[in-house]
């Protein structure tokens, strides 16, 4: 990465953690100020403290310096507590913050990208490098911080080893000025072996997080997901998948083999930057040794000329460090930025929809395949859901039903053609206003460990009459009324000890119920009634017109008994629809598929 792209993506980095945590960087940055001060304070009045000892012996004076030195030591140490406390709340909830731009993108990215596994493996990789280990905004909230302690400390550093080359000892050698040069040159030195071997460092951290990415996800399904979530825990047990999971779990052991080495060849890049900086030492202790033995300078100063000397080794070392650092975390910056600028080509409309009124939504020529397959899954689909109009959709398994619904609440987008709404296409409405404008009730919903009532109105504030009123729509007022606390009533107990669980065909109403609360003017359901008993199905069709109202509805189901309430059915078959009417309509067609269909059930329920 050029050093411009470099500034650039820095500068967007600083934008964005002033986004998520405001002051954060600025009260890091005092601190790291006052703890990069703090040696020399101990280590300046040491020095004045032995050779007072060694000189003078002046009570007074030595009293004073003590109490300089523990009173400025303990100022210090004030201030860096009470700045870390700071710091420690605003880094707790700047976790959470980062968390958020992840969950933001999430509701933001077209759907069709969530199902993607390349996607996928990129969000992973990102997710891992900031929150396992703290790398792009996580390194840049920390290494900014310390390139200002390892400047104030080298210019402290330089402040306090000025007068070490200065001092004479009348030893032509150890008074030549080259030592100057020769130090600065070893200060170099060690930051260039220091950047050269954090190089080799990171190289060998991303080959082993590129390792990483699948055998964390296989980690956390089979160790952990596998197991705690209830839904599966009966084909766990019943099937003995355990077995399936500890043969995939010993799959890690390569794995962690492959990572304990090249865990090693960190570890060893890191032993050869400590006995860089133990060699500088060294000869610092060297040279300070010689010009103290020949009587330049007392005891005392050996002390602070060594302490700082030590000090500009570290804050040299770790400055060239945090130099290569750089480019190393602005690629993890990049990557996180190319993962966050990901196209939402859903959000690219702006028509506002229109307020009330009739909405007639066209299907024309729509044919579409999912993403990565060639294959047409609805082909050249033509079809008009009018307004106040119930429509059902019908036909056997992977006919297209479910995947017309896809396209018209635009989680995916047509291959070909294009759908109306009032003879507008729908990509150039604003994506939220469309959306308002369905409420869902799917096969595979989900709903949350909550009130009651919150999974209702999917929001914290309830409408308790109106909540209640779906209740009774729903065809779930009896189980609502055994609830301890009406609303209130905590569903499962993954959160409350009180939680009480629902069954199936419970949760179906619950959905249907929340799809009610919403009150768009069309409402989608597929399959419904699924999971419902034949009373209970009953119960909610002899209701539906009152349940729906006037609002348009688009109903999917196998159970061909349960669409004659609609005013018009479509058949699908293999992506194309092949038939189209009213019941009545459709079984006078006597080679049509909805009587095949029919018929096909129906033989199970009459006698021969």
């Amino acid at each position: 990465m050029k050093l411009k792209e470099r500034i650039a993506v820095t500068r967007r980095g600083y934008r964005m953690l002033a986004e998520y945590c405001p002051k954060l960087i600025r009260t890091k940055v005092i601190a790291a100020a006052a703890e990069a001060l703090s040696p020399f304070v101990t280590i300046w009045f040491s020095g004045r403290i032995i050779n007072e000892i060694t000189g003078n012996r002046d009570i007074g004076t030595l009293v004073l310096l003590v109490l300089l030195t523990v009173g400025l030591s303990f100022a210090f140490s004030m201030i860096s507590n009470a700045l870390n406390r700071v710091i420690s709340e605003k880094e707790s909830r700047m976790w959470n913050n980062f968390d958020k731009i992840f969950t933001d993108k999430q509701m933001s990215m077209d759907f069709a990208d969530l199902e993607d596994q390349e996607i996928q493996k990129q969000r992973q990789k990102v997710q891992e490098n900031l929150f396992m280990f703290g790398n792009g905004l996580g390194q840049l909230i920390w290494d900014t911080p310390s390139l200002v302690k390892m400047i104030v400390g080298i210019v402290a550093s330089v402040a306090m080893t000025a007068s070490l080359f200065a001092a004479r000892t009348g030893n032509a050698v150890l008074d030549s000025r080259i030592w100057i040069a020769a130090a600065a040159g070893i200060m170099v030195l060690s930051g260039l072996i220091g950047a050269r071997l954090r190089r080799r460092e990171e190289k060998v951290f991303e080959r082993w997080t590129d390792n990483a990415v699948w055998y964390n996800r296989a980690f956390t399904f089979y160790g952990y997901a596998l197991y705690a979530e209830t839904a599966r825990a009966k084909d766990v047990r019943l099937y003995r998948q355990d077995r399936i999971a500890d043969r995939e779990m010993a799959k890690m052991d390569e794995h962690n083999r492959k990572s304990s080495g090249l865990l090693r060849k960190m570890s060893a890049c890191q032993g050869l930057l400590e006995l860089s900086r133990g060699v500088c030492n060294a000869l610092c202790y060297l040279f300070v040794a010689a010009k103290a033995c020949l009587g330049a300078f007392a005891v005392g100063s050996v002390v602070q000329y060594v302490g700082a000397l030590m000090e500009l080794v570290k804050s040299t070392s770790d400055l060239f460090f945090v130099l290569t650092e750089n480019k190393v975390y602005t690629g993890h910056l990049k990557g996180l930025f190319e993962y966050l600028d990901l196209p939402d080509a859903k959000r690219q409309g702006t028509l506002p929809v229109p307020e009330g009124g009739e909405y007639i939504v066209e299907f024309q020529n729509v044919s579409f395949h999912y993403p990565g397959s060639e294959t047409d899954v609805l082909k050249n689909v033509n079809l008009t859901l009018r307004a106040g109009k119930k429509q059902a959709l019908v036909g056997a398994n992977g006919a297209g039903k479910t995947t017309f619904v896809k396209l018209l609440c635009r989680l995916y987008d047509p291959t070909e053609g294009q759908i109306l709404l009032n003879g507008t296409d729908i990509r150039e409405y604003d994506y939220d206003e469309y959306l308002n404008l369905f409420s869902f009730v799917f096969q595979d919903f989900k709903l949350f460990a909550l009130p009651l009532g919150e999974n209702i109105a999917a929001a914290e504030t309830v409408d308790a009459e109106r909540a209640e009123d779906c209740i009774r729509k729903a065809a779930l007022y009896d189980r609502y009324r055994e609830m301890p606390d009406g609303l209130e009533t905590w569903l499962y107990h993954d959160l409350s000890e009180k939680g009480v669980e629902i069954s199936g065909g419970e949760a179906q109403k619950i959905a249907l119920a929340r799809a009610l609360y919403k009150g768009s003017p069309v409402i989608v359901l597929d399959e419904p009634t699924a999971a419902l008993d034949p009373i209970a199905e009953e119960q909610v069709y002899a209701g539906f017109s009152n349940t729906v109202g006037d609002r348009t509805a688009v109903y999917i189901s196998h159970r061909l008994s349960s669409c004659r309430f609609c005013d018009e059915i479509t058949v699908f078959d293999k992506g194309c629809i092949v038939q189209n009417g009213t019941h009545e309509e459709l079984l006078e067609e006597e080679n049509g598929k909805y009587k095949e269909l029919w018929d096909a059930q129906a033989k199970y329920y009459v006698q021969s």
